[in-house]
């Protein structure tokens, strides 16, 4: 009963909760006792409270059993990255500055998780303060990435990544900066979503850049992305950033996956040199499944997304230092020198000094530079500058194609070690993923197969206008379905069945799936 509790969609345990064939305290167990197994190699979790978790269990079964009419994920488990403050439970953000801090409310996105019926089981790693690309730069520990432990699971959101790809979580909440959501999704065979910059409230969720950050769903299939989207989406008056409009059909649209007559725009500029032929090969492919179904591919030009890189590494660390001024030793988390000789300003640096690391160090003295007097206009105000560009870019092709799409990433996971010399080459990890960060569009990243010159997964990236999130649902799953039907499940599924044994996910002998076979368009809704 535990493998099969492991192996079934988030969407699946809810159906059999709600039908009481299981309990959520059945399902909780059953993933807490693989937390126990495979964690401490995996690494995935900062902080898991069994007795907690057991405890909201429980409630949700009492609500359930009093005929309380919940949605459909109550009492499934999720995983949440260590970004969202969670009320008298430790968040640190993955940094020693926030060692031991317990917030003392809950992110309105945590809120919502809860009054849904899920079931937090573990407050996911994740590079310090969102600042990375591979979640080695955490405070505490290096998350492994379960198609290979010596690789990365991805970041800023590895932990969440990695914990649903080893089947420690059918669902994780992650944040997109970046790419944090997307890029992780790539490099793990998952589904990330950044939905449209304030269709989720960032009320609670601790600022890296806060005309970037989004809170998103993380999860295996693409309905459960749905669902979860359903659930932590939507208008809040504690975010002077939210939209105050309806949450997009997300859920229709997953389970529709109906592409007939949509027009599919291939980014030119988001391919070529530096992206692995692997890569570009599953990218193809998926893209001869999308027009199999009746989508048409075009190609279009968005000449202004070269800049993209390097504008964002002006605006977010400029961002980044005045979001991370407040970690001062005055009010909470660490204080270091307080021995009543220091000046204020002696502990404030000792603080700092020891409690942040190298990686943010870098950003804030990046973006205090760009935000000096005689600078800002030359740095700061050219970044934002470049940026309405891009956001014309897409508003462009908008006008010519319903969504845009590329790969998610330009290569396959690295080996851990391999980039963290190399800021730049790290960086290059969001290549594809910034443009729709800076511009506040919604976008997607689902699996698309495995690179043939590694056997890791490949990433595709579905890009969609702001408020027409349901559209990536759409292309999600159609491809979703189309390639699942040739490989006879999912890519998680082969990995689940691989000699690895228990789940863990290290890869040994995963044979690369085939490509789907053409799907006629007069069967798309059917597969």
């Amino acid at each position: 009963m535990s493998a099969e509790i492991l192996r079934a969609t988030a969407s699946e345990l809810g159906e059999r909760i709600a039908r009481r064939e299981l309990t959520a305290v059945e399902v909780t167990t059953a993933f807490l006792d693989q937390i126990e197994r495979v964690d401490d190699d995996v690494k995935a979790f900062l902080h898991v409270d069994r007795a907690w978790s057991l405890d909201q269990a429980r409630v949700v079964d009492a609500r359930l059993d009093a005929g309380e009419k919940l949605g459909p994920l109550a009492g499934v488990p999720i995983a949440v990255k260590d970004i969202f403050c969670t009320q008298g439970v430790p968040t640190t953000c993955g940094s020693k500055i926030l060692e031991g801090w317990l917030p003392p409310y809950n992110a309105t996105v945590i809120d919502r998780v809860r009054n849904a019926g899920l079931v937090m089981i573990g407050k996911a790693n994740m590079d310090e303060f969102a600042m990375g690309s591979s979640t080695e730069n955490s405070a505490f520990q290096v998350t492994g990435n379960p198609w290979d432990l010596e690789r990365i699971p991805g970041g800023s959101g590895g932990g969440s990544s990695a914990a649903l790809a080893s089947f420690q979580a059918p669902l994780a909440l992650g944040t997109d900066t970046g790419g944090s959501i997307r890029q992780p999704a790539a490099v793990t065979a998952t589904v990330g979503v950044k939905p449209t910059y304030g269709g989720t409230s960032r009320y609670g969720v601790i600022a890296m850049a806060s005309s970037l950050d989004q809170p998103g769903p993380c999860a295996r299939t693409v309905l459960d992305a749905a669902l979860l989207h359903e659930v932590i989406c939507g208008h809040d008056p504690m975010d002077s950033t939210s939209i105050d409009a309806p949450v997009p059909a997300v859920v229709d649209a997953a389970r529709s996956g109906d592409v007939r007559g949509l027009r599919i725009g291939v980014v030119k500029e988001l391919g070529g040199n530096g992206y692995a032929p692997g890569v570009e090969q599953r990218f193809r492919e998926a893209l001869d499944v999308l027009k199999a179904q009746g989508a048409e591919i075009v190609e279009v030009s968005c000449p202004h997304f070269k800049y993209a890189l390097g504008a964002y590494y002006l605006i977010m660390p400029s961002e980044v230092s005045s979001n991370l001024a407040r970690f001062d030793a005055m009010r909470y988390g660490l204080r270091v020198g307080d021995d009543g000789v220091n000046t204020v300003e002696d502990v404030m640096r000792l603080t700092r000094g020891a409690g942040f690391g190298d990686e943010v160090k870098r950003r804030i003295i990046i973006g205090t530079y760009a935000l000096s007097s005689g600078y800002y206009d030359a740095y700061y105000g050219s970044a934002q500058k470049v940026r309405r560009l891009i956001a014309e870019d897409f508003d462009a092709a908008f006008t010519q194609v319903d969504v845009l799409v590329s790969p998610s990433t330009p290569t396959t996971a690295f080996k851990q070690g391999e980039r963290t010399a190399d800021p730049l080459a790290m960086y290059m990890s969001d290549l594809c993923t910034i443009p729709s960060n800076m511009a506040g569009n919604a976008s997607a990243s689902f699996p698309c197969g495995l690179a043939p010159e590694d056997g890791l997964p490949v990433g595709f990236q579905v890009m969609a206008p702001v408020l027409a999130d349901d559209r990536l649902y759409r292309v999600g799953a159609a491809l979703e379905r189309g390639l699942e039907a040739s490989w006879g499940g999912s890519l998680l599924d082969h990995l689940a069945d691989s000699d690895a044994g228990a789940y863990l996910g290290v890869r040994t002998d995963v044979a690369t799936p085939p490509l789907a076979e053409p799907v006629e368009a007069s069967d798309a809704r059917e597969i």
